[in-house]
Formats: structure tokens, sequence, C-alpha cells
């Protein structure tokens, strides 16, 4: 971008970025070191031998229009000298006009800092241990009680097992389902208040309440002693997810919907079967724990305790594929994404796959998979799942992946968090995403949003050159669509002969970049003679110029 001198530094707009460098680039002083583009007087030495001077003059003149065509084309992808011209244009400033620039640019780049810390906000997700502490206070599906001075605390078998080695050697002795244990403490001065922070220290890792007695070390080192010292929450829990003691509940598999939904059948028809725990399932997803008390309220659940068998849930896998099972369960339990889990998984033949190999596709990416899974996320309700899904999107988004994440995100189904860091990529790193061929396959509502900001990586006159051309490609395409192709192949076709720019009409150019070239800030476009603005004036693609280049009452030039 760059900046006019009639306008700066009292009515600029500029647009800066958050270091030193890549504000150079916004205000067009870029740090580009200056590449040698020179030709040498000469760019063959042939020996012509004893030619006829007619014959000398005609391949004199064939060398030097092939000299030209090569200078043109190295001074049409050089790089524009920013700092060279912005020094030219603070050359004849008043030192404290020079300041105020500075000074209006650093408090943009602040205001673009912020502008970043919202882009990147998003609600906070609930985390295994939140989750964990309303699990002890709701006791959603609670397998065993524990009864301490006449008071009875519902617990679940498996979780108390995994966390301390004192209730895994007491619960191993009462396996029924709905025990009651009657507990005998031998540590002194342990009332029901203190015991239920004990209960609720091993399902979070934190005291529920505060209690000086938790300061004693004396009354600390007793209760190691005596129930153990737990390892951290994340450490116990993914033990739990390894071994799986205690399980309660399979997940099993169905592409037949009739099946899902009469919760039976012949059990030939199922897939793998996954083993979890109800607690765990019911306390991270409000689907599994609407689920499995629906299941109670219609009486099955009273079914597969009478039977002492592990509660079955058939899931639909053109809903929810099984190859991402594992993955949702993984995170259930340590709060991590991780799909390496879902590649060394022995359930990657899923439907999925298989319709992929059917109709040719190729393997899908990592950032591919995020997307199938975020959107499982949205539909459990598990939000650690879908913010990690976000996460591994945003990751991934390159100039080769750029375009099919802003498409995806830009979908009422797709995630507005991950567009915006999109948008922001788009910002950063649109000086090189405009020389490449990605550029040509942005959408004009991608594009406007781009250039609507203040905070865009890229000087106003490359903004104006690669709009331009942009416009010309979509024109092209939109004239080779129109044009009727009965003689597909021939010389007379579109698609043989190509589009030509000298083909485009003006108007319907001009009509193309409407709503585009408006917001390029001609006034600061560097160097003030630029050839892009020039030729985009003589076409009538910009109809004002600048104030600088509008003649004087004089009739002279500013």
């Amino acid at each position: 971008m760059g900046a006019n001198a009639s306008n700066y530094p009292h009515s600029c707009s500029p647009r800066v970025g958050g270091n030193s460098q890549a504000q150079q680039t916004f205000i067009g002083t870029s740090s580009y070191s200056q590449q040698g583009y020179g030709c040498e007087s000469k760019l063959y030495s042939l020996d012509h031998g004893h030619e006829k001077p007619q014959d000398k003059k005609k391949r004199t003149s064939g060398l030097a229009t092939l000299k030209k065509k090569f200078i043109k084309r190295r001074k049409s992808n050089r790089s524009a000298d920013h700092a060279k011209q912005m020094r030219e244009l603070l050359s004849g400033w008043d030192v404290r006009d020079v300041n105020a620039l500075v000074e209006e640019y650093e408090g943009t780049s602040a205001l673009k800092e912020l502008s970043l810390q919202a882009s990147l906000a998003r609600p906070e997700a609930r985390t295994l241990q939140k989750d964990m502490a309303d699990l002890y206070e709701y006791k959603y599906c609670t397998d065993v009680d524990l009864i301490f001075q006449e008071t009875c605390f519902p617990v679940h078998r498996a979780i108390l097992a995994a966390r301390c080695p004192f209730f895994k050697t007491l619960l191993s002795s009462s396996p029924e389902y709905g025990a009651e244990i009657i507990m005998d403490i031998s540590t002194a001065g342990i009332d029901m208040p203190m015991f239920s922070a004990l209960l609720h220290y091993l399902y979070t890792g934190e005291f529920g309440m505060e209690d000086s007695r938790f300061q004693n070390v004396d009354i600390l080192v007793q209760l190691s002693e005596e129930f153990g010292t737990p390892n951290s929450l994340d450490v116990d829990m993914r033990g739990l997810f390894d071994y799986m003691c205690y399980y309660d509940v399979v997940l099993s598999f169905s592409s037949d919907s009739e099946l899902v939904e009469a919760f039976g059948g012949n059990q030939n028809c199922l897939d793998e079967e996954l083993k979890a725990h109800k607690a765990i399932i019911s306390a991270r997803s409000p689907f599994f724990r609407n689920l499995l008390q629906r299941r109670i309220r219609t009486g099955e659940e009273i079914t597969d305790r009478t039977l002492r068998t592990p509660t079955r849930i058939i899931l639909d896998e053109s809903i929810i594929p099984k190859k991402y099972a594992k993955v949702i369960l993984h995170c259930m339990y340590t709060d991590v994404v991780d799909l390496s889990v879902l590649h060394c998984s022995p359930s990657v033949g899923s439907l999925s796959e298989v319709q992929a190999l059917v109709a040719g596709k190729p393997n899908m990416t990592r950032a591919e998979e995020a997307m199938e899974l975020y959107h499982i996320a949205l539909f459990l309700e598990f939000n650690m799942l879908a913010q990690g899904c976000e996460d591994i999107i945003a990751e991934s988004i390159s100039l080769d992946t750029l375009i099919a994440i802003l498409k995806w995100s830009s979908h009422p189904y797709g995630s507005k968090w991950v567009h915006r860091q999109a948008l922001h990529f788009l910002c950063e790193e649109l000086s090189q995403v405009m020389t490449s061929d990605v550029f040509y396959e942005l959408s004009k509502d991608h594009l406007l949003t781009a250039i609507q900001s203040d905070y865009l990586q890229a000087s106003e006159q490359d903004i104006l050159k690669y709009l331009i051309k942009w416009g010309e490609h979509q024109l092209m395409k939109r004239i080779a669509d129109r044009e009727p192709n009965l003689l597909s192949g021939t010389a007379h076709s579109v698609n043989k002969r190509g589009v030509k720019r000298r083909d485009l009409d003006i108007e319907e150019l001009r009509e193309v970049l409407s709503s585009l070239l408006p917001f390029v800030r001609i006034e600061h476009i560097l160097p003030i003679n630029s050839e892009v603005l020039s030729d985009a004036m003589k076409r009538g693609l910009i109809s004002t110029p600048p104030s600088d280049m509008l003649p004087t009452t004089e009739g002279g030039k500013p």
C-alpha cells in the first residue's frame, strides 16, 4: 500500500502490521532486498561471419526485439522497491510530520494486536475437570453407594478404582451393581464434609472446600498412608481409557437405521464394539446423557442391571462413523484430540471410507478429517472436541488449503472461528497469495473482506494490479462458459485458442470489479506516477484520479 503526499500525515488511513518489518510492508516500505534485474548490452554473442549488410541488419533488429521482450518480462516480475518509494515521498516532509506518521502507525499497530486477540476469542470449552466436578455433584449413572457416618455418597466404581488404591481394593470385594459399602476410616478427625471433599478431590484433582485441616501436613500424610497417593487426574483418566476397568457400556455401529431405532436385532449386523463408562460419556456429552436418562425412564436400564450386562448403545454410522469413535472417546477421557488414534485404529474401514474408495476419491487430509469430526462434535454437544478440531484446521491453513478451508468455514455448518483465522491468514499473506494461482480461486466475498481490512499485508499498488488481473480471469472464465462450444477443439473454439486480454469488454470488466475497486485506497498508491494506476485510468476502470494527479487552476500539476 502506498502513501500519498497530499494526504499524509493528517488524513491518512494506513494499513499496518504488528511488527516493524510488517509495518514497512503495509505502508509501502518493504525490507525486500534490491534484486538485480539489469540486462547486459548483448543477450547473445554470435559469430555472423561474412553476412550481407541487409541480413545483419535484420538479425540485429530481431535480437533487439527479443531483448525488449525479455526486459519487459523481467520488469513485470520485479518486486516494487517500497523503501525507495517511501524515501522519495518523505524526502520533502518536515520531521514533525514524519514523527506524526510514525505515531499513527504505532497506534494502528496496537489496534491490530487487539483485533487479532478479538478474532482468537471464543467461548471457553468445558474441561474434563469441570465435567468431573459436575459428575460428582449431580450423580449421573452412579453404580455404588458409600455409607459414611450414616450418610450415603453415590459414586462411580470405575473412577474411584482408577484414582485410589484403597478404593480399588475395597470395591473389588463388592462387584454387584448398587452395592452399599460402609466406610471405616482410621484417620482421626475425618468428618462428613471432609470425606466429601476427599471424594471431590478424587474426581477433580482439587479439594472442593476450603478447610484449614487440608493445610495440616500430618493429616495429609495420614490420608496418603491410608488411601494412597493418586497420580494427576489426566494420568489416571488415560489409564482408565487404556484398560477400561469396570466398563458398563459398549458402543456398536450399524448402517441399518431401523436397527438403531429398535436398539436390538441380529448381532451379526453390528460392527466392532467399543467399551466405555456411562459416567464419563454422560458427563462429557449431553447427547449421551439424555440418551442414557431416556433408557432409565423407559425401564431398559433395569433389564441390563438384572442381566448384569453392559448397556449397548447402537449408533447410526451414517451420522457417527465408527472410524472416529475412538478419537471421540479418547478426547472424553483426556481432553486431547489426537487424530493419530484414528489411523492406528482397526476400525478404519468405515462406511465413509468404503464409499470414498468406490467413488475414487483420494485419502482425506488431516484438515478434512478434523472438519468431519467437528460436525460430529456439534451433534454430540461436545465442545472440547469441537474446539480441538478447530485448532487442527487452523493449524492446517496454508496456500494449498486456504480455499477449501474458506469455503467450508463460510457455510452455516462451518466454524466461524476457523473462518476468522482463514481470513487473518489471507490478510497476512496476501502478497504471497496474489502471486499464486490460489488468488484466482478466491471468491469475490472473500476478496472484498480482505481489501476492506486496515491490516492488509500488501501495497495498494499491488492490490489494484492483482484485483484487475483477478477480474480479467473471472471475465475470461465467464466468456469461455458463455460462448457456444459447438466447434469444440477447432480453431474457432474459445477453449482451443484461449481468451485474450484484448477480447475483454471493458464495460463487463468494470461490472465484475465494481464492488471491489472502490475499496482500493487510490490516494495511497506509491509511486505517485504508478503505471498500474495510469493503465487502470486509461482503460476506464477508475474514473476519478487521485487529487494530486488533477491539474491545478494554473493548469499545472501540484
